[in-house]
């Protein structure tokens, strides 16, 4: 019977880990990033309208920017930022276990993988998953016309 390496304890601890130092290394610089994560780990408080909801993928690129940037904070499980949702820019605390970030990206640079999946706690009732195809993380980013304009700039 063959394990597979990269679900056992021991390669979950070992990601966690690196997750909470690659995110504790970029604060450490003033260092502005990208997150990709499984929608369904993912924790808004107060929950999000369904509208809002409803436009999610499986996977969800958050721009960890401005404000977003500055209330974010880690944890040795969880990643925490506030943000503003739809058009009229809903706030809610995004709280996301640190196994269901799946990249971290500076600009268009992914400089970090998780292979891991994160096996959910009962820590609230998050968001349900949206039954869509998984789009990469660069589909995702590119899904929103704002972040077109600022990867076009960057050329």
């Amino acid at each position: 019977m063959t394990i597979n390496l990269l679900q056992t304890p021991e390669y979950k601890a070992l990601m966690q880990s690196h997750i909470l130092q690659t995110i504790e290394y970029l604060f450490n610089k003033n260092q502005e990033f990208a997150v990709a994560c499984e929608i369904e780990d993912i924790l808004f408080t107060p929950e999000l309208p369904q509208d809002i909801q409803s436009s999610f993928n499986d996977t969800v690129l958050f721009i960890v920017s401005g404000y977003a940037f500055e209330s974010a904070s880690v944890d040795k499980e969880y990643f925490t930022f506030e943000a503003g949702f739809g058009p009229e820019n809903f706030g809610a605390t995004v709280t996301v276990p640190l196994l269901a970030i799946k990249q971290v990206m500076l600009g268009e640079n992914p400089i970090l993988f998780n292979l891991s999946k994160y096996e959910r706690e009962k820590i609230g009732t998050g968001v349900k998953k949206k039954k869509t195809s998984s789009k990469s993380s660069m589909e995702a980013l590119l899904n929103n016309p704002e972040n077109m304009k600022l990867l076009k700039k960057k050329k």
